[in-house]
């Protein structure tokens, strides 16, 4: 039987198709997931997509974080399940706390549409587990507030607890501190990456198949994990 990965619509969500997309293309069966239904359905994985939820009013991601799906994520995450933040869904896990830091503003005030070379810094997590240490790939990112931001301390603890998930090379997009394009819970179940691994999955689309790596490392974290 496929491992079934739900995806979760927002009002406002703009990249769900995209990741469910992505999530059959890697073998998986794709469960679409209501803001407002806190059911999972029995999904063995969420992700949280792109896009503007709630309009982005008051804060990205700060409306979606009371959505009573997130209520039953939440939860779920703190026991395990797998769950990954693409952009929009990076700030709402930042915002349910889930993730330290939070996303802020891009530091040059624009929004910033472009293919991105990343380096991938950890392979010990439920969504890197299919790349090597250090591998490089080319994904797109877009985003005006993607700037990823935390205290000192925090920035150190997720550098030497192996939570920084993947930074950015070159030119940095949106001034995130220290480079950093994607960071992971110390249990390494739930990331949340800037750029839009779901956009680089097929030749025809993207500007590589790099993204696909992301949901192959799901099908084989979920593969090994105990019944």
């Amino acid at each position: 039987m496929s491992a079934r990965i739900g995806v979760v619509t927002f009002p406002g969500s703009l990249d769900d198709g995209d990741a469910a997309r992505a999530a059959r293309i890697a073998g998986a069966e794709a469960v679409p997931l209501w803001h407002a239904d806190p059911d999972l359905h029995g999904v063995d994985a969420v992700v949280l997509p792109g896009g503007f939820s709630y309009g982005d009013y008051l804060r990205c991601g700060a409306i979606a974080r009371f959505a009573p799906v997130m209520r039953t994520v939440v939860d779920a995450a703190r026991e395990g399940l797998p769950v990954l933040g693409i952009c929009n869904g990076f700030q709402i896990l930042c915002e349910a706390h889930l993730l330290p830091g939070a996303l802020t503003r891009n530091g040059h005030l624009h929004f910033r549409n472009r293919d991105q070379v990343l380096r991938v810094e950890t392979t010990d997590t439920a969504w890197t587990n299919a790349f090597h240490p250090r591998q490089e790939i080319l994904i797109p990112v877009k985003n005006g507030e993607g700037r990823y931001v935390a205290d000192e301390r925090t920035l150190d603890e997720l550098a030497a607890q192996g939570q920084i998930v993947a930074r950015y090379l070159g030119e940095n997009p949106n001034g995130s501190q220290r480079d950093i394009a994607a960071v992971a819970n110390e249990a390494g179940n739930v990331v949340g990456i800037m750029p839009h691994p779901e956009h680089a999955v097929e030749e025809l689309t993207g500007p590589s198949l790099d993204g696909l790596g992301f949901f192959t490392s799901i099908l084989k974290h979920l593969a090994g994990a105990p019944a």
